[in-house]
């Protein structure tokens, strides 16, 4: 953080906590953005229009344990019956959690910090790939993610967590 005349200037690097080990990932290509925005459009429209909570977009810490986890899911869904866990920035473990797999974070993206919110307990994790125009939804159950379904094209995108919320995987990509 930096103070110039008064004003405070935040440092934009994306720095993640993971298994207590800082992270930084780079500003995200214009196609990660693109995907981002859509899936926040789908999501915020259906849990706005179903008075479900709220829906996020990185970069904003979720700080999952002090000191050992705080990551920053490309989008994420926070219940209002979790709305407790939301303070200056989540203090606790989100509903949903979408990833965008880039060139540079394919095994951070889909092995440790997929490991990482089963391990707390996120209900549902979204891991898009962009260069396959692919999207794969897991659901927690037993305490382990389970894949519930791989979209792609004209396949309808379901969620387990958000019943009733379906969209066209190409509408993301």
């Amino acid at each position: 953080m930096e103070i110039i005349e008064g004003t405070i200037f935040y440092n934009p690097e994306r720095i993640q906590i993971i298994n207590g080990e800082e992270i930084m990932a780079p500003s995200p290509f214009l196609p990660h953005q693109r995907i981002s925005g859509e899936l926040f459009a789908i999501l915020r429209a259906y849990v706005k229009k179903n008075k479900l909570g709220e829906v996020f977009v990185a970069p904003l810490d979720v700080i999952l344990e002090d000191g050992l986890n705080s990551l920053q899911p490309d989008v994420f869904f926070v219940s209002k019956e979790k709305y407790s866990i939301l303070k200056e920035w989540v203090r606790g473990v989100p509903d949903l959690v979408i990833e965008i797999v880039s060139k540079n974070s394919v095994k951070l993206d889909t092995v440790i910090k997929k490991e990482v919110y089963e391990h707390y307990g996120v209900q549902e994790c979204w891991i898009a790939f962009p260069g396959k125009a692919l999207i794969e939804v897991f659901e927690l159950i037993d305490g382990r993610y389970q894949l519930s379904g791989t979209y792609q094209g004209d396949q309808e995108v379901c969620s387990p967590l958000l019943k009733g919320l379906h969209f066209k995987a190409s509408a993301i990509f």
